[in-house]
């Protein structure tokens, strides 16, 4: 984790949700609402919430039928998220890579646990 002063942190990561096209996957020949979902953990958790933002960093799609995408950040707690890509339609999609950042509050080492 990067800090950004003393309360705030940042993580980010890359992760492929899939690559359908290598063995005939639902998104690569499916038809209709599909979903990908993928849980990401943060070590160390934050200490609240964080902000999550969530990117597509490649995409392969077929030329032939429409692109259809979306990807958000679901479940986001201070522990971690799930990255959810979706497409529908006749959209094929072959394979696609998310990128994330997370931004929140940290434990600070000035931090005192009085219990």
């Amino acid at each position: 984790m990067k800090r950004i002063g003393s309360g705030t942190g940042v993580l980010q990561g890359s992760r492929v949700l899939f690559s359908d096209f290598a063995d005939d996957g639902v998104m690569w020949t499916g038809n209709g609402n599909r979903e990908c979902r993928f849980m990401v953990t943060f070590k160390p958790a934050f200490r609240q919430v964080p902000a999550v933002t969530v990117g597509i960093s490649m995409w392969d799609m077929d030329h032939k039928t429409n692109s259809r995408a979306d990807i958000s950040a679901e479940n986001v707690t201070a522990s971690g998220f799930h990255i959810v890509f979706r497409t529908w339609g006749d959209s094929r999609v072959a394979r696609v890579r998310a990128d994330w950042m997370a931004i929140g509050a940290v434990k600070d080492d000035d931090d005192w646990d009085v219990a």
